[in-house]
């Protein structure tokens, strides 16, 4: 059987570099190209610690899709770049795998029909951390008993949208069971504005950005007399790969805009 020849968008990045050093360890799975703004014609595995690979840093994606045949497109950019490249990859038949957050719903239904007019597979995740996938779907459960909650989340101080992916998909997920309900004392005031936090359906939201973090959630329930706190952490990078390589792996296997880890994880 072939591998499945990838592309990196943004390879050069903590996460980039994180998810070709993972490719370049998978037997399925072939490293054919890594884009990026910087180090143009500089080999990438010796950017990510490894050996020379072959595959040199390229800075034009147009040049790029018109001489390598990719199966498999990662990115995880930002908003402005993916949906600058989104049309010219899915265009050549490339299939996405995108952990880019900051994208609206209008923009995600854009993509979703992008894909389906041009025969190519799609899939958009908040968060592909396994464990993150398991806190929203615990979340749900608390929700149904304990429908005063309020969600902190914290992130690295380079991250540009607010609040993450992860915190909309919980909220969105909660609304699902739980109904719009105005928490606190109805007379409350700031005295310093927003320092509430965000507001969705009556659930406050808070971000935190500092250096040092990765992506960490805590979603806090609350009761007569007790409270409930489900956490999860991504203390390194590598948290998220085991979702990206399976993501790689199914996309190609649908056409159309697959949204969210629990789509694809294997049942238990």
């Amino acid at each position: 059987m072939d591998k499945i020849k990838i592309g990196v968008m943004g390879a050069c990045g903590k996460m980039g570099q994180e998810i070709c050093r993972t490719i370049l360890d998978d037997s399925d799975l072939e490293l054919a190209a890594a884009i990026d703004v910087i180090n143009q014609g500089y080999d990438i595995g010796l950017l990510v610690g490894r050996p020379k690979v072959g595959v040199c840093i390229e800075t034009n994606f147009n040049n790029l899709v018109q001489s390598i045949k990719l199966d498999v497109l990662v990115d995880f950019t930002n908003a402005q770049a993916l949906l600058n490249n989104v049309p010219k990859a899915l265009s050549q038949g490339i299939n996405l795998v995108i952990g880019t957050t900051g994208l609206t719903s209008e923009e995600i239904e854009d993509i979703q029909k992008m894909a389906e007019d041009n025969n190519a597979g799609v899939f958009i995740a908040p968060n592909f951390a396994i464990g993150a996938v398991l806190m929203i779907k615990f979340a749900k459960e608390a929700a149904k008993y304990l429908p005063h909650i309020e969600i902190i989340e914290k992130h690295h101080d380079q991250k540009l949208d607010a609040p993450s992916g992860t915190a909309i998909k919980t909220l969105e997920e909660i609304s699902k069971i739980r109904m719009p309900l105005v928490q606190g004392n109805p007379k409350e005031y700031e005295k310093i504005s927003r320092v509430r936090g965000g507001d969705y359906q009556g659930i406050k939201v808070h971000s935190m950005r500092l250096p040092g973090l990765i992506a960490h959630q805590e979603i806090i329930f609350g009761g007569v007399g007790q409270t409930l706190t489900i956490k999860h952490d991504s203390l390194s990078r590598e948290s998220f790969m085991p979702g990206i390589i399976l993501a790689c792996k199914k996309v190609i296997t649908w056409k159309g805009l697959v949204y969210g880890l629990e789509n694809i994880l294997p049942d238990a």
